[in-house]
């Protein structure tokens, strides 16, 4: 375990999650990036309480971890593109209430995922995370084998369209649909871990339909398990960060006709790949 100078770490669960305690956002040096880093490759998803940062102060954090992509949901006047802004209340009810790991539909996904608190309803909409690595772990012998050498196609239509009101293929122009490893080696820390998710993987590449369907099906619900999982509750001033490359999250919808209203800046990742000798 790593010693921390810049803050109390206190372990939410043995599996993932963990809150950094008395520390400020606003105060950025090497050594909160170089720690910060740490206590999210030990636990996943880490946690902020009472902090104030603005917009752009929030820009400026998750710049510290690498470079920020824009969303193709961000609208295109906004003068910070880099913020998404994920807002629901009596006219929207909210729909990311499935386990996912996000924008896994790009050709290099996401690090990670910087999300500020900006209004919240009076109780409800929690987020949960889940430890695919672990999850990877306690998968049997003969089924690490079936799956290591497959791969899987992700596809952004299968939530955008709809949300976005435009058809796959315009979207596909622009984000066409991209293979990834069904195992993945995690770039920093060399652990395997089920890189599919319910939302955005469409098939299993080279695998009859019903048979893709019944696989990952199975490896869906692996992200189920109540050990492998945390539940953050959000209050004013509350943030996360999670490292998109080894946990999913599950936003739950619980609130309406509540209004909840998040921002999120998104770290650049790289291509995944399956290192067989790691």
């Amino acid at each position: 375990m790593t010693d921390f100078s810049r803050f109390k770490l206190n372990a939410l669960t043995p599996a993932i999650g963990a809150e950094l305690l008395d520390c400020d956002l606003t105060k950025i040096d090497a050594t909160l990036v170089e720690e910060v880093r740490a206590a999210l490759l030990q636990h996943r998803v880490v946690f902020f309480r009472d902090q104030t940062l603005t917009r752009e102060q929030h820009i400026e954090f998750a710049a510290q971890f690498g470079e920020l992509e824009i969303h193709p949901a961000t609208p295109a006047d906004q003068p910070d593109p880099e913020v998404l802004r994920i807002a629901h209340g009596a006219k929207s009810r909210g729909s990311e209430n499935m386990w996912h790991s996000d924008v896994t539909w790009r050709e290099a996904p996401s690090l990670g995922s910087v999300l500020r608190a900006i209004e919240l309803p009076k109780v409800g909409g929690d987020t949960l995370f889940t430890n695919m690595v672990m999850a990877y772990d306690r998968l049997s012998d003969e089924m690490k084998e079936k799956i290591e050498p497959l791969s899987a196609s992700h596809d952004i239509a299968r939530v955008f369209a709809k949300r976005l009101g435009k058809a796959p293929e315009d979207l596909h122009d622009k984000f066409p649909p991209m293979v990834h490893p069904v195992v993945r080696t995690h770039p920093e820390t060399n652990e395997r871990l089920i890189y599919v998710n319910g939302a955005f993987t469409d098939h299993i590449v080279d695998m009859a339909p019903e048979e893709s369907r019944q696989l990952l099906d199975t490896l869906y619900k692996t992200a189920w398990n109540p050990e492998l999982q945390c539940r953050f509750r959000w209050r004013e001033g509350s943030m996360a960060f999670w490292d998109n490359r080894s946990c999913q999250h599950f936003a739950a919808s619980d609130y309406f006709p509540d209004v909840r209203v998040m921002e999120r800046v998104t770290i650049t990742g790289d291509r995944p790949y399956f290192d067989a000798a790691a």
